[in-house]
């Protein structure tokens, strides 16, 4: 506990979430944790009633909330980089705002982190069922698998959304000031003492998932471009592989030639074009992904824009509420 004001922050980042974050809060209110526990709400320009019903529960707290309202929805991981910027915790877990992630299970989350001690920075769980619709956990294995190919992965590690993270972590991670965060990514950047437990995922209480299949695209594409240079490799590959099919090609056409009646070949020639222009545009767009990535950088595109942070401390010191305007 030395240097931090808690044991433990919660960050959770809001989106669509009206209808779940005041039962959520409301449960993680009564957890007992020893050395106090805060919680972090990052409303990630939520269409929804979500802002005011984040408002309402700064003045029914039993435990320190903060509240970060962004000036518009930057996306799930943005939002979490901005939440463990304001988190105080000596460790910080991470969970989404829809009641998939029992609250009883935090405590054993954070026991569990603290009986690693220094051997790990970070907690992920696992499911052994998840409550997900079928082309939701489709996709969730196909990120990790690409998580698998492009980063220093452990083999078969889940990466979930709940997990548990040291402030150490926590201040690594933090440095990143790049646009197209992932948190997962960073982590592993930083470590590798990484554990797992094992929780209970349950169905989605109400409304649906904010994970559309262009959400999940995007965050493939943050996998792919920000945290490996693969994809360039594997340009590099295909462009070798080609260019040793194409001489190939060129040395059986003039075979052809020389020793047989040469067919009229519009059919193949089609084909062979096709087929490189195909491949050739797929190098170009992946270039064109790497640069543009960087030039939003080099510009200086925001990770995310604070409108105002409010903090309201526990019970035993009522009304009290900062408000700090960005």
């Amino acid at each position: 506990m030395t240097n931090h004001a808690f044991a433990l922050s919660i960050v959770i980042p809001v989106y669509n979430g009206a209808k779940s974050i005041a039962g959520l809060v409301h449960a993680l209110e009564t957890l007992e944790i020893e050395g106090g526990h805060e919680i972090v709400l990052v409303n990630d320009g939520s269409p929804d009633d979500s802002l005011a019903v984040c408002r309402r529960l700064l003045g029914e707290a039993k435990v320190p909330i903060t509240l970060v309202n962004l000036a518009r929805n930057f996306g799930e991981h943005n939002a979490i980089m901005t939440g463990l910027r304001h988190a105080r915790g000596a460790y910080v877990i991470t969970m989404d705002d829809d009641l998939q992630n029992p609250p009883s299970e935090v405590k054993r989350l954070l026991e569990h982190a603290r009986a690693s001690g220094k051997d790990k920075d970070v907690v992920y769980t696992r499911y052994s069922v998840k409550q997900h619709a079928y082309w939701r956990n489709l996709g969730s294995r196909f990120a990790n698998w690409v998580a698998d190919v492009l980063m220093e992965k452990p083999k078969g590690l889940y990466l979930s959304s709940f997990r548990c993270m040291s402030a150490f972590l926590v201040e690594q991670v933090t440095r990143y000031e790049g646009p197209f965060p992932y948190v997962d990514g960073l982590i592993m950047q930083a470590t590798q003492a990484i554990d797992t437990i094992e929780v209970e995922h349950l169905p989605r209480a109400t409304g649906r998932s904010n994970y559309t299949l262009k959400r999940l695209v995007r965050l493939w594409l943050n996998i792919f471009v920000n945290f490996s240079v693969m994809p360039l490799h594997l340009s590099t590959i295909a462009g070798f592989a080609l260019s040793l099919i194409g001489l190939i090609g060129v040395v059986s056409v003039v075979l052809e030639a020389l020793f047989f009646e040469p067919p009229q070949g519009w059919a193949s020639l089609m084909a062979a074009t096709l087929l490189l222009s195909g491949v050739q545009l797929l190098i170009l767009g992946i270039l064109g992904e790497y640069m543009g990535r960087l030039f939003l950088t080099a510009n200086r595109k925001p990770q995310t824009v604070v409108r105002e942070v409010v903090r309201s401390e526990t019970a035993a010191r009522p009304g009290i509420r900062v408000v700090e305007r960005v």
